[in-house]
């Protein structure tokens, strides 16, 4: 019962009780048989053998012999697996040339799941390691984010030198609201090199983008799974929707550009009053326009203010009457 409960393990990763009981038997001499109940790994990996004269009394094999048992036993299996991979070969090789995709699947695989943060982090960072080219992110605001720790930021910022020191070149894409955070260009202020950041109103969910060759996306709501897509469909994709989105947004970094308010109505103001004649809610807005709600409520009360609206549907009305929309659509 005792041998049946002890843990499996290979000798190389042999037991306290049974490293105690080998040195107690090459003190020894020889150790009592019940004395191996509690390692019973000891005879099974052929350090402890029955002594002739005695079956009851268990001697130990000498260390040297035992290693050059055991590193034979493992020489011969290193031989045995690599004989296994010339049969595999053999056999798979001459398949993989009639493989559809003409080439033997070496490569990435186009859709990887990567379901923990860590993972997460450590592929970006692999896939940042070996660029040489662009760094393209689309960075949404959120309730839940937070600064980075002084650590995480320095490695950050170490990352995103290192690709600026090959040549590369990196472009961000924020909300608006990202302007008014106290660390919005602290980053990019400690970058030497070609790093610039711009922002909309309202921009995708978050997406990562390095030489065009791999991709990083959200899997889930939390942010806790991530897509890496090596697609090259997908990529195009991704980097068009970028680039019309850059094209769109209001500069930020290196050099700040202000957006122009028209008849008293603040770029902020138009873009909650697009929403508002979309019938949605002060939650939704806020969530939309990277604000918290109370701040989303007193643009909403500035506009009503502005338009002299004094209820919710009037201000709707007033909204559609003004043309700030239509202005707001012409002004670039």
């Amino acid at each position: 019962m005792t041998s049946a409960r002890h843990p499996e393990h290979g000798v190389e990763n042999l037991c306290p009780a049974g490293t105690q009981l080998y040195e107690r038997a090459l003190r020894q001499g020889q150790v009592n048989r019940p004395d191996a109940d509690t390692a019973p790994c000891l005879l099974d990996h052929g350090l402890l053998q029955p002594a002739v004269e005695d079956p009851d009394r268990l001697e130990p094999v000498a260390p040297a012999v035992a290693l050059h048992r055991l590193l034979r036993m493992s020489a011969e299996r290193i031989a045995d697996e690599r004989r296994r991979e010339e049969r595999l070969e053999t056999v798979l090789g001459p398949l993989m040339r009639l493989d559809g995709s003409g080439t033997a699947t070496t490569d990435a695989p186009a859709l990887t799941v990567l379901d923990d943060k860590d993972r997460i982090n450590t592929a970006i960072t692999e896939a940042l390691a070996d660029a040489t080219d662009e760094l393209l992110t689309i960075q949404p605001s959120s309730n839940r984010d937070r600064r980075l720790t002084d650590e995480a930021e320095a490695i950050a910022v170490a990352r995103d030198q290192a690709l600026l020191d090959r040549g590369g070149r990196i472009r961000a894409l924020y909300q608006h609201t990202h302007r008014y955070n106290p660390y919005a260009t602290s980053r990019y202020e400690q970058l030497n090199g070609d790093a610039e950041a711009r922002t909309l109103d309202e921009v995708t969910d978050r997406l990562i983008v390095i030489d065009r060759q791999v991709a990083f996306i959200p899997a889930n709501a939390d942010r806790t799974t991530a897509l890496e897509v090596r697609h090259p469909a997908l990529l195009t994709h991704f980097v068009t929707v970028f680039d019309r989105l850059w094209h769109l947004a209001t500069p930020m970094y290196p050099e700040a550009v202000q957006q122009p308010s028209l008849n008293g109505i603040t770029p902020r103001q138009h873009a909650i009053a697009s929403l508002l004649i979309e019938g949605h809610t002060d939650a939704v807005i806020a969530h939309r326009l990277g604000m918290n709600i109370r701040t989303a409520r007193v643009h909403i009360a500035k506009l009503a203010a502005t338009l002299g609206s004094e209820s919710r549907a009037q201000l709707g009305y007033l909204i559609g009457q003004s043309g700030i929309l239509r202005q707001e659509g012409t002004a670039e």
